[in-house]
């Protein structure tokens, strides 16, 4: 859960006061490439820094490559820039690193400052661009071209939920189509989903995604995994064994793969490492509810949440008329799984946050 204090570091400068927008607010009004992540142990580190460093700096080319619309300031001067190239790593890298930790390093003190004992920090980083800026340029490199970018940093208090804690599963529902550009994390899409909520049931916490009503790609604001008994004739993968040592796992873990079209989530691919590296099969295949019989256990991640067991997931019965009626017209198929969390899934939770203690940023 989210409290009210909040920051922002814009334009060289932090505000702190009861205008402040919501993190949601900030981003649909603001274009360009984000991540956000969050403090952990009582705030003494940040969650996988690096690997957020590293996926925004390639959302931020890849919109200067592919759309630009959805990350300058100025959109009627993309098409100058449309075949816009930027240089490889390591140049674009270093330098895009300097440009975003120079205002995290300012505004991170001040926040930790004012959180109470026991918050961490939710913290979503922006990044765009001005193409007018490019267009005065005579050379446009990697370098140069981070002189174009601006940062703006927004910081939030969060109270992580106890894992495993009864009431705290999601629940879920399949109600819109996948995202474009699934390959970079934009802003854009806080907007576009917004008419998804039309479609959401009571009491469901987060909303699936689907090209065909039946294979299932991602949610909204997180990767959806599950757990089915392993088929008797499929390969052990390599790694430890599972639990005690000494047996091989009966499950294996499904999550649809980046090339589908979901975005590729920090934690999604911390919980592929996992499983790999403890002898749990992952197959990177869209989860398939024609086949949720087999579905054993299924559970979320993304930055905030980490790892969050599902408790049911809906469905609409027709997903071809699905868009033409109103929520309450709208039947539902449903799958309730019965131990939540599941074995499997609280095991990838405990080792996923093992490694979060490994790789915590220290700012």
């Amino acid at each position: 859960m989210t409290s009210s204090a909040q920051f922002l570091f814009s334009n060289g400068i932090i505000s702190h006061s009861p205008n402040t927008p919501s993190v949601s607010t900030f981003l649909e009004s603001h274009p360009g490439a984000y991540t956000t992540t969050r403090t952990n142990n009582n705030a003494s580190s940040l969650l996988f820094w690096e690997r957020h460093l590293q996926r925004l700096s390639n959302s931020t080319r890849i919109l200067f490559e592919s759309n630009p619309s959805l990350l300058v300031k100025s959109p009627k001067s993309t098409s100058k820039f449309s075949s816009l190239s930027l240089p490889l790593p390591p140049m674009w890298n270093s330098a895009f690193k300097v440009l975003v930790n120079d205002p995290m390093r300012k505004i991170l003190p001040v926040a930790l400052r004012e959180r109470s004992d026991g918050e961490e920090l939710a913290i979503t980083t922006l990044v765009s661009g001005d193409l007018d800026k490019l267009a005065e340029m005579e050379n446009v490199s990697g370098e140069r071209v981070v002189e174009a970018l601006d940062v703006c940093v927004h910081i939030g208090t969060y109270v992580p939920a106890v894992f495993g804690e009864e009431g705290n599963g999601a629940r879920l529902a399949l109600v819109g189509h996948g995202r474009d550009f699934a390959e970079a994390k934009y802003s854009e899409w806080v907007r576009l989903r917004k008419h998804l909520e039309n479609f959401r049931p009571p009491s469901v916490t987060e909303l699936l995604l689907s090209d065909d009503g039946d294979h299932i790609l991602e949610g909204c604001l997180t990767n959806f995994f599950v757990v089915c008994h392993k088929d008797s004739n499929e390969v052990e993968v390599e790694g430890e064994y599972f639990l005690d040592g000494k047996s091989t796992c009966a499950y294996k873990v499904q999550t649809a793969p980046v090339r589908a079209g979901v975005l590729p989530g920090i934690i999604r691919q911390v919980v592929i490492e996992v499983c790999l590296s403890n002898g749990i099969p992952v197959q990177e295949v869209a989860p398939s509810w024609s086949k949720r019989e087999i579905w054993q256990e299924a559970f979320i991640t993304n930055s905030l949440r980490l790892v969050q067991h599902v408790e049911n997931i809906q469905v609409p019965s027709s997903w071809e008329s699905m868009e033409s009626k109103t929520l309450n017209q709208i039947s539902w198929e449903e799958k309730q799984f019965e131990e939540s969390p599941g074995m499997i899934t609280k095991y990838i939770q405990k080792k996923m946050m093992e490694k979060a203690d490994v790789e915590g940023y220290k700012f």
